[in-house]
């Protein structure tokens, strides 16, 4: 066993059952997500699964309507633990730092679904408590934002509207926050494999 874990973020069923999943920056996050769960069970490396939950609410993270499971295509191995939080970051919500402490780890691996939000924060959280973390950005996925007048607006009417923050603008941003402020190291699939 290592010191790493690969932090898997919210990468469920409720985020496809929302109408700007069609401009998600990864519609195929699960391909991406299982190449670095492949890879941290061949170097022995915890994995930890994350879903984010809203009960009560009655939206489509809301456990009892059933969409807050992970996505077709992914399975945890015996022993991971899938951990539903409430919170937008991985930590305060849940046992995650719990668990990594007992198991020693100090090195983590971030990828999921908001990039902007779940992803990040989750980072930057880890990095104050002293974790040394790498955000894997294409194995992370994220939808547009629509200015604060358009968010009832159609999908197709927010990608059109000029004040639409893209999915590459968000990335970008993200990307250059985290590294520019070491926070992370930011890097890609390919690069993480290779080790």
């Amino acid at each position: 066993m290592t010191n790493k874990a690969l932090i898997v973020i919210d990468v469920q069923e409720s985020f496809r059952q929302r109408p700007n999943w069609v401009a998600s920056s990864n519609p195929d996050i699960v391909g991406s997500v299982n190449r670095l769960v492949d890879h941290a069970r061949s170097r022995g490396d915890k994995v930890v699964w994350m879903l984010h939950t809203e009960p009560g609410s009655g939206n489509v993270f809301d456990p009892a309507l059933g969409h807050v499971r992970l996505m077709d295509g992914l399975e945890p191995a015996d022993g991971e633990p899938v951990l539903p939080k409430t919170s937008v970051n991985s930590f305060t919500t849940t046992s995650l730092a719990q668990l990594l402490t007992t198991w020693g780890v100090s090195e983590l691996t971030i990828c999921g679904i908001r990039t902007d939000q779940c992803c990040e924060t989750t980072t930057r959280i880890a990095a104050d408590l002293g974790y040394q973390v790498t955000f894997v950005t294409d194995a992370t996925a994220t939808t547009p934002i629509p200015h604060p007048d358009a968010y009832e607006w159609d999908i197709d009417d927010v990608l059109a509207d000029p004040r639409t923050l893209s999915t590459k603008d968000i990335i970008d941003r993200v990307e250059r926050t985290l590294a520019g402020r070491g926070f992370a190291t930011v890097s890609t699939i390919d690069e993480v494999t290779a080790r």
